[in-house]
Formats: structure tokens, sequence, C-alpha cells
């Protein structure tokens, strides 16, 4: 019953900040995705020279002091399922892409998007809604516990007090 209650608070957190864009703009899971984004796909990449999906998976959460295995299929063995209908920005959301089980992987951002690497088009945005990914999807996993949602979504909060 806990986990409901704060599955149910912390999704109408998300509700009421979903304005301009991302659930979490300005916040450490924003920048850390931001930084990947428009990357070169490069197989076992794991950083911002190129990256693979397990690598940018790894490089977005390590920016957040999370430490994930460079395997989709070893990330999908972490963290707690999640119904689609449930997914809040910074869940990992699988795919099977080779027919063979758990081969892809992406971050969930919110509005229906995550933020993988592609292999044809590097480090991307794409919709779930997206027939390729609907057809390939296996679930999704939180990895973050809620004290640790909050610190990394949350807006960067810097002082400007030199500002007249």
């Amino acid at each position: 019953m806990k986990k409901q209650l704060t599955a149910a608070a912390v999704s109408l957190a998300i509700m009421f900040t979903l304005g301009a864009g991302s659930a979490f703009a300005d916040s450490k899971l924003d920048s850390a995705i931001d930084e990947g984004l428009g990357s070169k796909y490069v197989s076992g990449g794991t950083t911002t020279s190129g990256f693979d999906c397990s690598g940018f998976t790894m490089y977005v959460f390590s920016k957040i002091g999370i430490k994930l295995p460079h395997q989709s299929a070893s990330q999908y063995k972490m963290g707690t399922a999640v119904e689609k209908d449930e997914l809040i920005a910074g869940d990992l959301v699988f795919f099977n892409t080779s027919g063979k089980g758990v081969s892809h992987v992406g971050v969930y951002v919110g509005n229906g998007e995550f933020a993988h690497a592609s292999s044809s088009k590097g480090v991307i945005i794409s919709k779930l809604s997206e027939s390729y990914y609907v057809k390939r999807y296996v679930g999704a996993k939180r990895i973050m516990s809620t004290d640790k949602y909050e610190e990394v979504t949350s807006e960067n909060t810097t002082d400007h007090d030199d500002v007249e």
C-alpha cells in the first residue's frame, strides 16, 4: 500500500511539473540526458564520443550516482517492474530488437518518449508509440528510489545573488 501511495504521489508531482517539455527540465537527470543527445552510435561505447544503448543508460545513471552494468539484459534484471501506464521520467524501458530477448534499453523522459542510442541514428528521443517500439516492447524497470528520484529530478536551484 505504501508503494502505491508513493507511486501515486510521484505521478501527481510529475503531472504538475509537465509544462515546458521535459518532466524534469533543468534537473540533474535532464542534464545527463542532454549531454548525450546527438552522440553517434558506437558498439560498446560509453562516452559522448559514441554510445551503444546500455552504454548510454550507464552514462546517464552514472551522472546521478547510480552504477549500471553494461548490457541491456543485465540492466533488465535490476530494479522494480513498472507498468507502461505508470512510467515516470528516469525509468528504464526495454525492447527485444534481436528476437533473442532483451536487447535494447532507453531512459523514459516523460510524455510517452524515451532517450536511447539508436544503432542507425545515434542518441535520440523516440516515442514509445512508434510501431517499431510497440511491437518490441518488453517492459520497464524503476531503478531509482523515491528519494533519489526527487533529488535528481528537482530543478537546479543555483543562487544568483550577483544578479540585479
